[in-house]
């Protein structure tokens, strides 16, 4: 850590950024593309930290859902 940076990177999960938030806005949108990980985290092991990572986004990297609850509402009868 560098006190006069202001910030300090750290491991997906680890810190204050909302990936799930982030990952449904990109479902949204319909963005289909490659998640990579830049991994910089000094307080953590390399060889730990990476796996964690990866594992990280491999549970937050849900598929958008297909069914719309709108319509399939107005086809139930209610």
């Amino acid at each position: 850590m560098r006190p006069e940076r202001g910030w300090d990177f750290v491991s997906p999960g680890h810190g204050d950024v909302d990936f799930e938030s982030l990952l449904r806005a990109l479902n949204r949108v319909g963005y289909d593309g490659p998640l990579s990980i830049e991994w910089e985290d000094a307080g953590m092991d390399r060889d730990w930290g990476a796996q964690d990572a990866v594992a990280f986004v491999r549970r937050s990297d849900f598929q958008p859902s297909t069914f719309v609850f709108d319509e399939a509402m107005r086809g139930s009868g209610t």
